[in-house]
């Protein structure tokens, strides 16, 4: 009998042609399937591409702090004297001279421009949310490293720990708190803008008079340019057109320098591979250290990990109904920049050029608000301070009591704003909290011994309240730009409903159009009439 095949459900005799058909029928589905399987491949290769190229240069810096860290561990075994690990270290160096190079520029045109940018309501009101927001979290960051400090008890039991049993030279602070919130206000008004550059005033005692004089010392004061910046933008948005030409300088000159630093942030990875590596071949006996001051090194961390990873967060979503950790996640190369450096003002320019790019805030907001921000914003630093007033308290078999504490909360929140304005930063603000609580300044070399640790942690969490509150104040005015648009249109649209209805009234009302309606609405007839 002669075979039977079925094509599409009809009994067909079997044949070769048939067999043809057939085969040529299922081809066109292979040749799908083999086309489905290539694109996908394809759009596997594209998405890995368009992910490498957008995080390359965070995956680089990552990797640049790992390879650091097993290149200082293999060369610590090597011995190197003091020259040759001055060399070892000079990759390194040269990264903190190229961004420290860049700041002056950087704060200057960018609060300028910024200023400028603004009108004077909208960057008043800006202006007040921020000091609001970093006197909050400034003051929330204090309290938590006060209560850390009396739950995890870092001096107690440590009664006989002392410089000298670490081969330490003591550290000692001789300025009156007055002094320092005073020399707040004299850098807030620097008489010479040129020498503010890299100068800063700091009061010292006369050896022979005991009288503090006000003297000029090595350092940024940065804090006296960021007002000058600012007051000058907003002067240049006064003028009106004859400032439009300053304005548009300041921003090309801002522009420019944002391109120097792009070029900069592709040497990132390779000057922090050196600056880790570095710092772990000059570390001498981290063991003991660590034994000694373990529970001071954990509790400012643990404040660091609570404050960066749920107090900020949480204030961030409060206000955005936003996720906070997808906008962290656009900055992972300024916090590596961070945790490398040290230096809340060395990571200004990559945090710019991140928060902008990466997570698209306003450039009118990024900067005015970060450089205002890496100046006076400083929750990490009032963590740390917190716990180490607190600890040279429990190591002295000091009792705090309540107006004590309050006065390390307020001390802390305060001088925290001047630390970038104050030779050898976090530890001579420690000083200034010892003095207001009358506690000895004679242990600050132990917070010294340990600071390299702490403040990695310290300035991560400083750059993170910087951009979250760069992030809160761009959401606030994008709803007033929001809402400032819908009363336009609700004006807009009032109008036109107001000439409609005077229009329509018109027609109604007027004799004249009637009188006119009536004879065109009679002409046809009377012009079928006369024909």
């Amino acid at each position: 009998m002669e075979k039977k095949s079925e094509i599409n459900g009809h009994a067909m005799p079997s044949s070769a042609s048939t067999a043809r058909m057939l085969e040529n029928s299922e081809e066109p589905v292979e040749e799908d399937h083999q086309q489905q399987q290539e694109e996908k491949k394809r759009g596997c290769k594209e998405r890995l591409t368009r992910f490498l190229s957008r995080n390359l240069l965070v995956i680089l810096t990552v990797s640049g702090v790992l390879v650091g860290v097993g290149l200082g561990m293999l060369v610590r075994g090597m011995n190197l004297s003091k020259a040759q690990m001055s060399h070892f270290a000079f990759p390194g160096e040269m990264l903190l001279r190229m961004l420290k190079m860049i700041i002056l520029p950087l704060v200057v045109c960018s609060l300028v421009s910024g200023a400028a940018s603004l009108d004077t309501r909208s960057l008043g009101k800006l202006g007040g949310i921020a000091v609001a927001y970093f006197l909050v979290t400034t003051l929330i960051a204090s309290g938590i490293g006060v209560a850390l400090a009396f739950i995890i008890k870092p001096g107690v039991g440590a009664g006989a720990l002392n410089t000298n049993s670490l081969g330490l030279e003591s550290v000692s602070s001789n300025k009156e708190t007055t002094d320092s919130f005073l020399d707040l206000a004299r850098n807030l008004f620097p008489s010479n803008l040129v020498a503010a550059a890299f100068r800063s005033v700091s009061a010292t005692q006369h050896t022979s008079l005991l009288v503090p004089i006000g003297t000029e010392a090595d350092g940024m004061n940065i804090l006296g340019l960021v007002l000058f910046a600012m007051m000058f933008g907003v002067a240049l948005r006064i003028l009106g057109e004859e400032g439009e030409e300053l304005i548009r300088f300041f921003n090309a000159f801002n522009e420019a320098t944002m391109v120097l630093v792009s070029w900069i942030m592709w040497y990132i990875p390779f000057g922090i591979m050196f600056l880790v590596g570095s710092k772990i071949v000059e570390m001498e006996d981290v063991v003991l250290l660590v034994t000694s001051l373990g529970k001071y090194i954990f509790a400012s961390i643990l404040g660091h990990i609570i404050h960066g990873g749920i107090v900020l967060p949480l204030i961030y979503f409060a206000f955005t109904r936003k996720n906070p950790f997808s906008f962290l996640s656009g900055l992972i190369t300024p916090f590596t920049t961070a945790f490398a450096t040290c230096s809340s003002s060395a990571t200004l320019p990559s945090m710019i050029k991140c928060v902008e790019e990466n997570n698209g805030v306003d450039k009118r907001i990024s900067r005015f608000i970060l450089p205002i921000g890496a100046t006076v914003n400083m929750d990490g630093a009032a963590i740390f301070q917190c716990i180490a007033a607190v600890f040279i308290a429990q190591l002295n078999n000091t009792e705090l009591n309540a107006g004590q504490i309050f006065t390390i909360l307020v001390t802390a929140t305060a001088s925290s704003v001047g630390a970038a304005g104050i030779p050898a930063g976090g530890i001579i603000t420690i000083a200034i909290i010892l003095e207001a609580i009358g506690l000895p300044t004679n242990d600050l070399s132990l917070m010294l011994a340990v600071d390299w640790i702490v403040d990695r942690t310290t300035t991560v969490v400083n750059v993170e309240g910087d951009a979250l509150g760069a992030g809160i104040l761009h959401h606030i005015n994008q709803l007033e730009m929001k809402r400032h648009q819908q009363e336009v249109a609700e004006e807009l649209e009032e109008v036109k409903v107001e000439s409609v209805a005077n229009v329509q009234a018109e027609e109604e009302t007027s004799p004249l159009v009637m009188h006119q309606t009536k004879i065109l609405e009679g002409m046809p007839e009377a012009i079928e009439s006369v024909l």
